[in-house]
């Protein structure tokens, strides 16, 4: 109480009010420095802002513009950009578009003057936030992270809708200058990453970090829609304290492989790769690393785990990518006009039944396609079975009949930390019914909870695997942001 009066403000030294202050969120942070000029002083000490989570939008599904907060962001990085040390950002630059799961920009096609004004918002705020960070040298950690809709052919945030919005590309000329005066002009980098941003990174980006960076540089992320390979082996061989890498799968060469598991270099803890299968034809997966790199980097990083992603990818270039001394931890099947087939699932619980926990299957397309057809078990099952360590199983798009579903249920237990099966997804074999009294979808949820020993239910959208991309390709803290500048997608403010 004597805190709120003007003497006992007063009274207290400033190193103390900031001790205080430590302990506030950001949010109550900025609420408390609207109280009187001393507590907006200590506030803004610079110890309070070492780190700054934050999201930002172009646009919002309600039709509004993100625009007005960019105000706030300008205030933010004017403040903290000079000396902040951790800094995750995510951009949408058409809110609500975070997943191509979801339909935001179908919703905004109509609306073509509103995506050209959020794309000019994307536009400013990336450079007001790089801006900030060009002459911060105790940056330790970088984290942008994007839209996953720019992987999509037909999505109007590609770079030629940009190119319309930028005419001449004078800002995107800006912002890569920009990114590549922060990697110059950085001393401690630790962890670099610029996932799905658009026009952000380019193949020489990597080029221009300080040589105290590659020294210091524990975890790198590039991934981008282009065609030329934003991590070059020669880039690469600078950064030999490297322990965590993600990239494209098609710019993973023999070449890469082999230097990673050179004896000179640290270990590889964690390797995830993104297979989009929209830009095989210009990128395909002739010089990829074989068998036998892969049997090297294993020796060598011998606690290394992998993780793919792999978007509208047939099963024939599954199969191909899918060599059996990769230690698949865990791997994410996103599809809409490809289908997977049984013979994928059945190869990947073989292969990698002692390293994967985590199996994600998507398909947003007409029909539910099977994989027990003409099988006497379901593969799905055996996943289950023999996948002794799979803790996390998400399916939507395909059929899960619901007695394979108790199955699965009862095979993992209680190991099985997420089972998540969209309603839609589930079948119930007639035959079944008639030998079993009362509603069908209770008993299912009484049966499957019984197995898992908690309370299940089916879900009633896919929302739930929107974040999976983010916790590979972008830091897993960032699904916390700070509520200053953020856009109006509740959904991901809880995932």
């Amino acid at each position: 109480m004597a805190l709120c009066s003007s003497v006992g403000a007063l009274a207290l030294p400033s190193e103390l009010i900031v001790h205080i202050f430590s302990f506030l969120s950001d949010r109550d942070k900025l609420r408390a420095s609207a109280v009187c000029s001393r507590w907006r002083e200590c506030l803004f000490y610079p110890a309070l802002w070492t780190e700054l989570k934050l999201r930002v939008g172009g646009g919002t599904n309600g039709g509004g513009s993100g625009s007005e907060q960019t105000p706030r962001l300008e205030f933010l990085m004017r403040k903290f950009g000079s000396f902040v040390r951790e800094l995750q950002l995510e951009f949408a630059p058409l809110d609500g578009c975070l997943s191509p799961l979801q339909h935001g920009v179908e919703a905004v096609e109509s609306d073509p003057q509103f995506a050209k004004d959020a794309m000019v918002t994307y536009l400013d705020q990336v450079l007001c936030v790089l801006g900030s960070l060009r002459n911060n040298r105790n940056l330790q950690k970088l984290s942008l992270y994007g839209d996953t809709c720019i992987l999509q052919d037909d999505s109007i945030l590609d770079s030629s809708y940009l190119s319309q919005v930028d005419q001449g590309g004078k800002k995107i000329k800006e912002i890569q200058q920009l990114f590549e005066e922060i990697l110059s002009n950085s001393r401690q980098l630790k962890w670099l990453s610029s996932a799905f941003m658009l026009g952000v990174v380019t193949p020489c980006s990597l080029a221009s970090l300080s040589n105290p960076s590659t020294s210091s540089l524990e975890h790198l992320s590039l991934i981008d829609n282009q065609l030329p390979s934003l991590i070059s082996t020669i880039e690469l061989e600078r950064l030999i304290h490297l322990q965590s890498l993600s990239l494209e799968f098609c710019d993973f060469t023999s070449d890469m492989c082999r230097l990673l598991a050179c004896g000179d270099r640290a270990p590889l803890h964690r390797l995830s790769l993104l297979l989009n299968g929209a830009a095989l034809d210009v990128k395909p997966l002739d010089g990829t690393a074989t068998e036998d790199d892969w049997k090297a980097l294993v020796r060598r990083s011998t606690n290394l785990r992998v993780y793919i992603m792999a978007m509208d990818v047939c099963s024939q270039d599954l199969l191909r990518v899918l060599k059996p001394s990769v230690p698949l931890e865990r791997i994410h099947l996103d599809s809409y006009s490809t289908l997977v087939t049984d013979g994928v699932v059945e190869l990947i619980s073989q292969q990698y039944h002692k390293t994967l926990s985590h199996f994600i299957l998507m398909r947003d397309d007409a029909g539910f396609p099977d994989f027990s057809v003409n099988r006497n078990e379901d593969p799905l099952v055996l996943l289950a079975w023999r996948c002794v360590h799979l803790a996390v199983l998400i399916i939507h798009g395909y059929t899960v009949w619901s007695h394979n579903l108790v199955a699965i249920s009862r095979l993992r237990g209680s190991s099985l930390r997420v089972l998540e099966v969209s309603e839609e997804s589930i079948d119930f074999d007639p035959d079944q019914s008639v030998y079993i009294e009362g509603d069908p979808v209770h008993n299912l949820v009484k049966e499957v909870s019984l197995g898992l020993g908690r309370v299940w239910h089916p879900s009633m959208d896919n929302s739930v695997v929107l974040n999976e991309p983010t916790q590979h390709f972008h830091p897993p803290e960032s699904t916390v942001f700070s509520p200053t500048v953020r856009s109006s997608r509740g959904q991901w403010d809880k995932a």
